[in-house]
């Protein structure tokens, strides 16, 4: 078992411990750091049995963690690309979602920044999905590539196209009152949700069809199994769709009641600053959670996996890496 995997399964038992620690290992600072450091910190974990046991009383030790964490995909040991990495996430999808929910003029506006944005979350998807499926692409090379390639593709361009389909309708002259309020102001956020959602399901569709690897309590591989892989493609899902769902209404919520008041009558040009502020606060606030709200090292039952599995372990749970 990867040491990465090693410390969630000792720090991320409970929600407030993964809370804690991704508040810590989201710091865009560490992506400062370059890869001879982070090749340090990860030869320090797997050199130290004491750091597996005692990781965070150490200062030296817990940068170490925060580097390995940050950077280091735990199914294939190997540096995750920049862009990719999870402390990149908030500055780099924040000005794209705020974009991406803005009112545009015309539909080739609006497909662009749908598709910047669901490009973006693509990328970062596959960079930190479970790395099981990557591992079959060696014995079928030219197979899973393409497929893969297609899928990731064809999701992107269908959720940029549906995503600008009401900034389409709402900006029709024809359209006014209620229905021009619909399409313009309720329909983006829960369509992009839904998107959210679809993408995270379509880009990691090999690990559902494929199926990821299982381990028991000591990391030892058990099997692979497609139960599991369902499993985890799901809940990232769900967690990636809460995220985008939950920052769109509070920060619209918030943005409503400022307008109720007379500061913006006052200062009519600080509403896109203050639309940013709350775009940027909400992410912010809700990243951690939602990268805490299931554990990085999945469970599931050993009677919810694939016959073949259950012959080949008495555990009455295994463990897989869920992916962020």
């Amino acid at each position: 078992m990867d040491v990465n995997l090693q410390f969630w399964s000792t720090e991320g038992r409970s929600f407030f411990q993964r809370f804690l620690h991704w508040t810590d290992i989201l710091d865009p600072t560490v992506l400062l750091k370059s890869n001879e450091e982070i090749e340090k910190s990860r030869l320090l974990l797997q050199t130290s049995a004491q750091t597996l046991q005692e990781p965070l009383r150490d200062k030296t030790v817990n940068e170490a963690w925060k580097l390995s964490l940050s950077s280091v995909h735990p199914g294939t040991g190997e540096i995750i690309p920049r862009v990719f990495r999870p402390p990149a996430f908030l500055p780099l999808a924040t000005p794209l979602f705020f974009a991406s929910l803005l009112p545009h003029g015309g539909a080739k506006q609006a497909f662009i920044w749908q598709f910047l944005f669901h490009t973006y979350t693509a990328g970062f998807t596959i960079a930190n999905g479970n790395a099981t499926a990557k591992a079959e692409e060696t014995a079928l090379p030219q197979k899973l590539p393409q497929k893969q390639l297609l899928m990731c593709t064809g999701a992107v361009s269908y959720a940029a196209f549906m995503g600008a389909v009401p900034h389409y309708i709402g900006s029709q002259s024809r359209l006014s009152g209620p229905m021009q309020v619909f399409f313009r102001k309720i329909l983006p956020i829960p369509l992009l949700v839904y998107l959210s959602a679809f993408t995270v399901m379509i880009v990691r569709g090999t690990e559902r069809e494929n199926g990821i690897e299982v381990m028991d309590k000591n990391g030892k591989v058990i099997g692979v199994s497609q139960k599991a892989g369902n499993k985890a493609v799901q809940d990232t899902a769900l967690s990636r769709a809460a995220l985008f769902g939950t920052a769109g209404i509070i920060s619209d919520s918030l943005l409503y009641f400022v307008k109720r008041t007379n500061f913006l009558l006052r200062n009519p040009h600080a509403l896109t600053p203050l639309r940013v502020l709350m775009t940027v606060s909400t992410l912010g606030a809700l990243l951690p959670v939602s990268f805490s709200v299931f554990p990085q090292l999945g469970e599931i039952k050993r009677d919810d996996l694939e016959k073949e599995i259950l012959s080949s372990t008495e555990e009455t749970e295994l463990f897989y890496n869920r992916g962020v």
